[in-house]
């Protein structure tokens, strides 16, 4: 049974991110695409709302830099929101080359995009299909990946860690979940397009597979990490027992939406001018802050004054699902809860999506650009995805001639190891890892609540740390032990800022500092 692969470039996840940097790449070159599951089950394909590009004839890319550079709380890069503000129709139109189906204002094949609105955004500027863009775009860059003869997909596999040679990375262990052998994959450069780790959260929108694996081992290669204490919180996720992590689009209050407490008043004014279309951050605080004031478990979030026929039209997937859990939208507002949603911080790279690691890269939510500074503005992510694929696919293909084919790797060493009888372990320290991290490291922190969260993840990591070595590893072992990592490395960003800013509240430190600098952390 095979056990050992060699390519050119090895690429980990299956988002926006990993197919599209597979996508730029040359067609001369060999490629390996590894999936946890198959190619609909990253956060890229749940993505609902759309992607942000400045193309309205009334708007400009200074305003977009300058709207993301204030939902970011002034820590945004400037040079970096301008890099990707200014490729962003590029980027639109290679993907309407490549045949993703946004909406037109009207359906003709000469009609205008439709643009949408979102939270932070001054203007009409999200370019979407439905409330269900990204599906849309994984469904068509998965069948141009298919069709491409150099690129190979592995589905069903989990990174174990990153294969790293005198310093260089040179592949990574692969976890193969169908047979549970650990696989040898080689390659002249890797990519890691992992996601984000809002799985580290009791609640979350995100799909199971987002335990922070790229960062994790990234940390435990040697690169740096930064700005990991700012985890947004989706304000809206829908509250029922039987909807595991189903989003309710920041669309719906771009389109009229309004948040209400059981008793039906609104409340965002008492918060920001904004209202429902404040940055998120402000939104997902006045939400918790309205639960734990009245002991509540959800707001609600009414858009049934827009009318069914709109509403069908606009949200076919949400109107559809809540229709699924007996909520009728056009009739009755909608149960919503904030849930984590997406990681602002991670592996820091150039703007070539290198990391500290010749030959390594990160791209997407796995990734620390300097773009979304505090606070991530609605609908830059996917943007961002494209533009860092576009250019890092560009700099692998002008130096990978001159990189060095690896010396191979010793094979994965399971004969020390036994299988474990207490698996009961795992699933325990996983529910109380996401259990310490949602009260002590959520929307609203303390010093207090940090350094217990600190003292509790320590514990856990020399449990997990000792699990690991005696028992055969699989995937929930693997997340674990790498949620454990990522979720220290949240607690000691957040020790270190002494302010609040953005996604970051701390009840300690109310005020924002003068001078607004990265958390930076150093294996």
């Amino acid at each position: 049974m095979k056990t050992r692969y060699d390519y050119d470039v090895l690429v980990l996840g299956s988002g926006a991110a990993g197919m599209s940097i597979a996508l730029h790449l040359p067609r001369n070159l060999k490629i390996a695409i590894v999936s946890k599951s198959d190619l609909s089950e990253g956060a890229t394909y749940w993505a609902q709302g759309g992607m942000a590009a400045a193309l309205h004839a009334d708007d400009s890319i200074a305003s977009h830099i300058a709207d993301t550079i204030a939902a970011g709380g002034e820590l945004c890069d400037p040079d970096v929101v301008r890099h990707v503000a200014k490729n962003a129709s590029e980027v639109v139109n290679w993907l309407l080359d490549l045949g993703v189906p946004f909406d037109k204002r009207n359906p003709t094949p000469t009609s205008e995009l439709h643009l949408t609105m979102e939270g932070g955004h001054s203007h009409r500027r999200i370019v979407h299909a439905t409330d269900q863009t990204g599906r849309a775009i994984s469904n068509v860059l998965g069948d141009k990946l298919r069709d491409s003869s150099n690129i190979d997909i592995f589905t069903n596999r989990v990174a174990v860690d990153l294969l790293i040679e005198e310093g260089i990375s040179s592949g990574a262990y692969i976890l193969n979940k169908d047979n549970g052998l650990v696989e040898v994959f080689q390659a002249r450069c890797t990519v890691l397009a992992t996601g984000g780790a809002s799985k580290v959260y009791l609640y979350t929108s995100n799909p199971d597979g987002a335990s922070g694996d790229g960062i994790a081992m990234a940390w435990r290669a040697g690169c740096r990490v930064a700005n990991l204490e700012f985890n947004q919180f989706h304000p809206t996720c829908l509250f029922h027992a039987k909807a595991k992590s189903f989003l309710i689009s920041e669309a719906i209050r771009g389109e009229g939406g309004i948040l209400r407490l059981p008793n039906g008043n609104a409340f965002m004014h008492q918060f920001h001018p904004d209202k429902e279309l404040a940055p998120r951050d402000v939104v997902a605080r006045a939400i918790d802050h309205e639960m734990k004031r009245l002991g509540i478990e959800y707001v609600f979030l009414d858009i049934s004054h827009r009318g069914e026929e709109f509403l069908r039209k606009h949200f076919p997937t949400i109107f559809k699902k809540c229709l699924e859990f007996g909520i009728d939208i056009s009739r009755e507002p909608i149960p919503v809860v904030p849930a984590a949603h997406y990681t602002c911080g991670g592996v820091m790279i150039n703007k070539e999506g290198q990391t500290d690691i010749p030959n390594l890269y990160a791209i997407g939510e796995a990734s620390f650009t300097g773009l979304h500074g505090a606070n991530r503005m609605a609908s830059n992510s996917l943007l961002e995805c494209f533009v860092y694929a576009n250019h890092s696919a560009n700099n692998i293909a002008s130096k990978i001639k001159d990189i060095s084919k690896p010396t191979p790797a010793a094979a994965w060493d399971a004969t020390r190891v036994t299988h474990s009888n207490e698996d009961v372990v795992i699933s325990h320290n996983w529910e109380e890892l996401r259990r310490f991290m949602w009260d002590y490291v959520g929307i609203v922190r303390s010093d207090k609540r940090l350094y217990r969260a600190l003292h509790r993840v320590e514990l856990l990591k020399t449990e997990i740390s000792e699990y690991y070595g005696n028992y055969k590893i699989g995937e929930n072992l693997i997340e674990l032990r790498n949620l454990a990592v990522v979720a220290e490395l949240m607690i000691r960003c957040a020790i270190k800022r002494k302010e609040s800013r953005g996604l970051h509240f701390n009840l300690d430190h109310p005020n924002q500092v003068e001078q607004a600098k990265n958390t930076i952390l150093c294996p």
